[in-house]
Parts: structure tokens; sequence; C-alpha cells
């Protein structure tokens, strides 16, 4: 019995169907929840995760807990930004395919993605 998709699970098929990461320009992937963002970076060819950061990463947290104010989420969306561009940058990946992930390119995802092109990342 085929699965019915519904809201972003379609707009996600339909979006991985034209975005592919290569070893050249991996994949820069992004999830949101509720309360956390995830970036990841993917070559599709060999089916692994170069590069990985979150709200929940080490270096995010530990700048949160020194911000006297809790930051909102679009600015912690913001750190991650450029937490991942920083990672990737080290492990030699300047250019990456952004895939929003079935996401409104709006809010945090246009956040995550405005921090990353400004750390040094292209697409």
């Amino acid at each position: 019995m085929a699965m019915r998709l519904v809201g972003r699970d379609r707009r996600k098929v339909r979006i991985r169907k034209k975005v592919t990461g290569t070893s050249e320009r991996p994949r820069l992937t992004v999830f949101r929840t509720a309360r956390h963002i995830y970036a990841q970076v993917i070559d599709d060819v060999k089916g692994c995760t170069l590069a990985h950061a979150s709200t929940l990463s080490v270096d995010v947290r530990d700048a949160n807990a020194q911000e006297e104010k809790k930051l909102k989420k679009t600015e912690k969306a913001t750190q991650v930004g450029a937490l991942i561009a920083k990672i990737c940058l080290s492990k030699d990946i300047k250019q990456v395919v952004f895939d929003r992930n079935g996401f409104k390119y709006h809010g945090r995802v246009s956040a995550l993605a405005a921090a990353a092109r400004k750390a040094g990342l292209k697409f």
C-alpha cells in the first residue's frame, strides 16, 4: 500500500528531485523543530555526513549560556549557520547546495542560510 505524502513531506520530495550533493558541492540540509535547529552537510554520492551543527552543539550551547539574556530562536539559528560554515571551511568545503528540506525559506531557515553565506560558504 502506497504511503500518502502530505505537506512538508511532499515539498521535501519535490526539492530532493532537483537537489543532490556531490563531493565537489555537498548538500547543506536544514531541519528545525519547535525548539532546536539542525544543519548537516551531506555527500549524497558516498552517502555520508561531512559536517553537522545544531543548537545542541557545545559551541552554540556555551555561547548561549554566557549570554545574560535569553537568545531568540532566530539568533540561535544564526549562530548555527556561522558554526556550520566554520566547520565546512576548516574541512576545505567552500561550496554547497542548500536544501531547505520542505520548510519555507523564511525566519530561522533563512537566518541560518544568511549566516552561513556571511561566514564564507558559497551557495
